[in-house]
């Protein structure tokens, strides 16, 4: 009676684990049902799988890049390079209605990288937080993965849908193509969503150094500066490198600064450069900048390689300035060009566009610069604000070519100011 009673107790433990076990593995065939038509929607929400059961539903973002692309682009003035204008437009661009408020739309941030670069656009967007145009080359077996990266980015970060619009420039004899054969591209980005994007386009950072792409092919900077400034509708328009980052707050300030006193037609607005060592936390205030300045872990811009290049903003001056950073953003003071400053500035959309003969290393900036001169414009210093390029620039960080595309340029500069005479031929400046 004993023995049959313990017998009884263990089949229905026996009983109860086989049952448990039995709901386990449903419950983990369940599960994995459910992962699996989450990937698949997600895929198909990326590329539009004709499997997919919502394959009723447009994808907006998805249909414009498609359109896009189908354009096939279109040639610059060389005829060397194909530009995919729009090839990603954010939510900012696609809903500016007629009549709404234009302080909304006054600044914009333009700027050009390779997917070398491109994971800087985290912390960028993180700091400027409002409408960015980005321009990026792209190369060979590059151009397909910038067409996939900025589509995964512009789909799984909430932030760069909202205010990035992504401009694609490649060889001309190159095309771009929707990214529906790639998705081992993306595996695993659904499960991280946006950071697991800028973790791809992290480990792509040491591909190449600088300008050194490959098969002497040559980064056209200046077509992309002008490809991501025409690429957004704002009144305004701030140029910088992707690895560069402005100071906090400055698209309010500025905004505000508009309601006081509005740029004269012929005047700029030029923003300090500093350049920063790697493992320091980037300044966000000028008075967090002073702070490193005056302690040597932040210095001007290029001071190693080119102390000139940036001599002319007068670093003293706007250091020492009685606000230090207080106070509303104004107009500190006036500077007359001076060869071969490069200043980094807020200029009307309005402003000579950079000239697209020079490529790769020197004298791109610098001649943009000097034709604003010679065309008449001042160049006004802000008073608080600044960018900042993240690490010093030193000698040995540059690719081999450097010195020797800067010789070839430094000549086209030379016959650049000679053609200036006759595009301004009542101008009393010279560069």
């Amino acid at each position: 009676m004993h023995f049959s009673k313990k017998c009884s107790v263990f089949k229905v433990v026996l009983s109860a684990l086989l049952i448990v076990a039995l709901l386990q593995l449903l419950y983990l065939s369940f599960l994995s049902k459910l992962h699996g038509k989450q990937q698949l929607y997600k895929y198909s929400e990326l590329f539009g799988s004709r499997k997919s059961a919502n394959q009723g539903e447009k994808n907006p973002r998805r249909e414009h890049l498609r359109y896009s692309l189908s354009t096939g682009g279109i040639f610059d003035g060389s005829g060397q390079y194909r530009v995919y204008k729009n090839l990603i437009k954010s939510d900012f661009s696609t809903n500016q209605k007629p009549g709404a408020d234009p302080r909304s739309h006054q600044l914009a941030l333009a700027t050009h990288t390779t997917i070398n670069n491109l994971h800087h656009l985290s912390s960028l967007l993180e700091r400027w937080k409002n409408p960015l145009s980005v321009a990026i080359f792209a190369n060979g077996q590059d151009v397909k993965f910038a067409t996939a990266f900025v589509y995964a980015l512009s789909l799984f970060c909430p932030q760069v849908q909202a205010l990035v619009d992504f401009h694609l420039v490649c060889l001309s004899g190159e095309m771009a193509s929707f990214p529906d054969q790639d998705r081992e591209h993306f595996s695993g980005l659904e499960e991280m969503g946006c950071s697991g994007v800028f973790a791809k386009l992290e480990s792509n950072r040491n591909k190449y150094k600088n300008y050194a792409i490959g098969n002497n092919v040559s980064y056209p900077n200046n077509l992309l500066r002008n490809v991501a400034r025409s690429g957004t509708d704002a009144a305004y328009i701030l140029v910088i490198d992707i690895d560069m980052l402005p100071s906090a707050s400055l698209h309010h300030q500025f905004v505000t600064m508009l309601m006081r006193r509005e740029p004269a037609a012929d005047e700029v607005l030029v923003l300090p450069a500093f350049e920063i060592r790697h493992t320091r936390k980037m300044p966000a205030t000028k008075a967090e900048l002073v702070q490193l300045y005056q302690v040597g872990e932040v210095r001007p811009f290029y001071d190693e390689l080119c102390p000139r290049c940036q001599a002319p903003t007068n670093y003293s001056q706007w250091v020492n300035l009685a606000s230090r950073g207080s106070g509303p953003l104004e107009v500190a003071y006036t500077i007359n060009w001076a060869d071969p400053w490069e200043p980094f500035y807020i200029g009307a959309r309005t402003v000579p566009l950079y000239d697209e003969n020079f490529r790769q290393y020197g004298f791109n900036r610098i001649s943009q610069a000097c034709e604003l001169h010679i065309a008449g414009y001042r160049f006004s210093v802000l008073s608080n604000a600044f960018v900042v390029h993240r690490g010093f620039k030193v000698q040995g960080e540059f690719h081999s070519r450097k010195d020797e595309e800067n010789r070839k340029n430094r000549m086209l500069f030379r016959s650049f100011k000679e053609s200036l005479k006759a595009k301004y031929p009542n101008s009393p400046r010279r560069c």
